[in-house]
């Protein structure tokens, strides 16, 4: 008697094209194959995302492996498995029917199994007299033994992409930390160069790099990466070459001593105070005169504007705020991080930030913005400065600039910003004797 092989879902379920292709697989397993069942679904499970199978639909797939009783898979043995629903709930960690069967449906579409339901759409066994069984309906597990040269090559082709992945990622990692060392470096030896633009292109790089990228995307922004490297290798080896550095530790020190932005401190340490002097009440070494209270934030800004540059949308409207734009404008001046940190201990965070400020506002009189803040600091360790003078001067010349712009009626001509913030300027501190007059009395109240 020929009994005729189901080749259609029962019930509502529709036939596609795939389904057909899957039972063509099945059917063209090679002659003699075997393999070992649980060698080929570790093989299922390394290519789990190259075949579009979910981690529940291997659950189901491991349950159903585990009940055909042989372990190895012959491609002209019987190959259908039979159990129910609440059996294959069992031992599938419990899951719920309807999660079964959409699990079950992926590993249809997948491939990986193939139906032949019976007419009524249960699943058993037909048994023979010898107790054989003679024809099943259930979930037909063929297409382990005819694709599993395939699970093979996608396997490895998966632990390749890993693999790769893995070395691009800890090329990005070591790439990035090179560059934000080298930068340090050349700013704080004083290598030739303008480390704020080269900062920020360091910026723009990673700011392209997605949180989650494929390997593609990180291969090209580590490549981007590999270029600012060399070019900032480039510039400090040949500053090397052209020092005649030696590999003696105490003639580097000496040497350090002699190029880096400290050489530069020198030269401006008269800037510096003729700057200080000039908006200060008195002596600018004598800071015992001039106010303890802190400056508001308000007076700071319309002392040193341009700060604002460093804020998406323009706004700062508290001292965090105020911080936040420091701190980004910091390595675009090209001042190092030991030397912000050594104006922090020694000023204190908020002055620090203040001083840091007015340097960026005057940044067109200042060659060296890390030398002049090293210079300050050492003035600050000395108890010899306050930034008081400083927003002062500055708060002086935006007087001096509005007065250049009044015309005869009293009314500010030019850019109105510009010209909002000297009327708003000169409302808060009116004129400059009355300003000494306030400093002097909060100086007394203190």
């Amino acid at each position: 008697m020929q009994t005729h092989t189901a080749t259609t879902p029962f019930g509502r379920r529709p036939m596609s094209l795939g389904m057909i292709a899957s039972q063509v697989t099945a059917q063209n397993a090679p002659e003699g194959a075997t393999v070992h069942k649980w060698h080929v679904f570790r093989d299922i499970k390394e290519a789990r995302l190259a075949l579009g199978a979910t981690d529940r639909a291997l659950a189901i797939l491991d349950a159903l492996l585990s009940f055909h009783p042989e372990t190895a898979f012959y491609g002209d043995s019987a190959l259908i498995v039979w159990p129910s629903n609440e059996q294959l709930i069992g031992r599938a960690n419990g899951m719920s029917p309807a999660t079964l069967r959409r699990h079950l449906a992926n590993l249809v579409d997948c491939g990986l199994i193939v139906r032949r339901d019976s007419p009524n759409g249960k699943r058993y066994a037909r048994k023979g007299q010898g107790g054989e069984v003679e024809h099943a309906y259930g979930f037909d597990l063929s297409p382990i033994v005819a694709r599993a040269g395939e699970f093979k090559e996608l396997a490895e082709a998966m632990r390749a992409e890993k693999k790769a992945y893995k070395v691009v990622k800890e090329r990005l990692t070591i790439c990035r930390r090179d560059i934000v060392k080298m930068i340090e470096t050349g700013i704080e030896e004083g290598v030739p160069g303008n480390w704020g633009n080269v900062h920020l292109t360091y910026q723009g790089i990673i700011g392209r790099l997605p949180r989650t990228a494929p390997r593609q995307v990180l291969e090209a922004v580590a490549a981007e990466l590999d270029d600012l490297w060399q070019q900032i290798r480039d510039v400090l080896e040949s500053f090397i070459k052209s020092t005649n550095l030696n590999a003696n530790e105490s003639q580097t020190e000496r040497h350090i001593q002699n190029s880096n932005s400290e050489t530069k401190i020198e030269s401006e340490s008269g800037l510096g105070s003729k700057e200080e002097a000039s908006g200060s009440a008195g002596e600018t070494d004598n800071v015992r005169s001039l106010p303890k209270r802190e400056l508001p934030l308000s007076i700071v800004l319309d002392a040193c504007p341009n700060i604002l540059w460093m804020v998406k949308g323009g706004g700062i409207r508290s001292w965090r705020d105020f911080l936040a734009a420091v701190e980004t404008a910091r390595p675009v001046m090209g001042i190092s991080p030991s030397a912000w940190e050594d104006a922090r201990v020694a000023m204190g965070e908020q002055q620090a930030a203040i001083t840091l400020a007015a340097i960026y506002q005057k940044g067109d009189q200042i060659k060296s913005p890390g030398g002049y803040l090293r210079n300050l600091t050492d003035r600050a360790k000395e108890r010899k400065f306050s930034v008081w003078p400083m927003i002062m001067a500055l708060v002086r010349a935006e007087l001096d600039a509005g007065k250049a712009l009044k015309r005869g009626d009293g009314e500010v001509e030019g850019d109105q910003h510009v010209a909002e913030r000297v009327i708003r300027t000169e409302q808060r501190l009116e004129v400059s004797d009355a300003l000494r007059k306030t400093m002097a009395k909060w100086d007394k109240e203190s």
